[in-house]
């Protein structure tokens, strides 16, 4: 399998830019995966490398050749649309073999592909049925086999997912991740929903306004974010965000905010950060619940909690700041009721520049 290479990759109408140099490398046989807000610019870079939106400036690859003037037929690569775009007029098998009927493949190896395709997606069944007999998750099956049949260097996947219910996506997230998995193909996948993202990803690329923020594994975007943008869009729910001054307590730096005070990492930023204004992350998942006086805890207004089965969201504020806690019922709510606070390890927090939103780091990068 190919790898692609976008070089400061531009995008623009007119004087409008929408896309903004963008460098990027795809690993061969990698699954990486192009996650942000509507409008971010992800789905114009996939069309860029499919071809079918025409590069303003820079440089894209597959496989080392440079394909910035190739035509979307010449570059092999195969994508995969919201929108089924099935022939509704031919049975599954026909929309299967399209594109190896026009390419004037051998009807007997086409034949032969079509039955192995259909047999990798569960699709064997309904070979002779039209689209409009089946489900909108085996319309979706359909439209990848029309992509895997002609074994391109490359799969490009358009949100392909945003047209199910909830269920559906589940159940097709865990089918295209086997599927890359038997096949080893290197794949981009674009999509808003940031729970695609970390259950299909080998690696995330989050995109805001047209630049890339951040690069890495799902869990080290989870963990690590180097702003406040990826704290607030990576996780379900977001990171929590408390704006804060800094201190000097007893023990070391303390973070500040609505009478409040919490003990901080030892980062080297803070030595002699004494009034410097930061934003406190917070994960959800990290924040344990307390009930009465408790040392080092935070104190909360609980508003609601919203039951999840085995986990709940505790719904709170610190003054005017929302703040959310996850944690276990223990199957029961008992336990969760009239919370007064929380307490965090304080490697656990992460603290963020409050004029510029990105992380503060000790200087070998923790």
């Amino acid at each position: 399998m190919s790898g692609v290479r976008l070089e400061n990759i531009v995008k623009a109408y007119g004087a409008l830019r929408v896309v903004h140099g963008i460098d990027l490398t795809v690993n061969p046989q990698e699954f990486l995966v192009l996650v942000g807000p509507s409008g971010c610019g992800k789905s114009t870079t996939l069309r860029m490398i499919a071809g079918l939106e025409e590069i303003t400036e820079g440089r894209l690859t597959i496989d080392g050749r440079e394909m910035n003037r190739t035509a979307p037929k010449d570059r092999d690569v195969a994508m995969v649309f919201q929108n089924y775009a099935l022939y509704p007029h031919l049975s599954v098998a026909e929309n299967i073999a399209f594109g190896l009927r026009i390419r004037r493949t051998p009807k007997d190896e086409i034949a032969a592909q079509v039955k192995e395709v259909g047999g990798i997606l569960g699709l064997t069944d309904y070979l002779l049925r039209r689209p409009a007999d089946l489900s909108g998750g085996q319309r979706q099956r359909v439209a990848m086999g029309r992509a895997i049949v002609r074994r391109p260097k490359v799969f490009l996947f358009d949100e392909p997912l945003s047209n199910l219910d909830a269920k559906l996506r589940t159940q097709m997230r865990a089918e295209i991740k086997r599927l890359h998995k038997r096949l080893g193909a290197t794949s981009i996948y674009v999509t808003h929903d940031q729970v695609e993202a970390m259950t299909l990803a080998d690696r995330i690329v989050v995109m805001n306004e047209g630049r890339i923020e951040q690069i890495g594994t799902p869990m080290d975007v989870f963990q690590n974010p180097v702003n406040t943008f990826v704290a607030g869009f990576i996780g379900s729910p977001p990171m929590n965000q408390i704006d804060a001054v800094i201190a000097t307590g007893d023990g070391g730096p303390v973070a500040q905010f609505d009478g409040q005070s919490l003990s901080l990492p030892p980062l080297d930023a803070l030595r002699q950060g004494a009034g410097r204004r930061v934003v406190i992350g917070i994960r959800p998942e990290y924040a344990r619940p307390v009930h009465g006086p408790a040392e080092g805890a935070v104190r909360i207004t609980p508003e609601l909690v919203e039951t999840l089965g085995s986990e709940a969201l505790i719904h709170a504020a610190i003054g005017a700041t929302p703040f959310v806690i996850k944690t276990e019922t223990h199957m029961g709510l008992t336990h969760l009721e009239n919370v007064d606070g929380f307490t965090i390890a304080p490697d656990m927090i992460k603290l963020f520049d409050k004029e510029t939103g990105h992380v503060l780091r000790n200087e070998e990068g923790r």
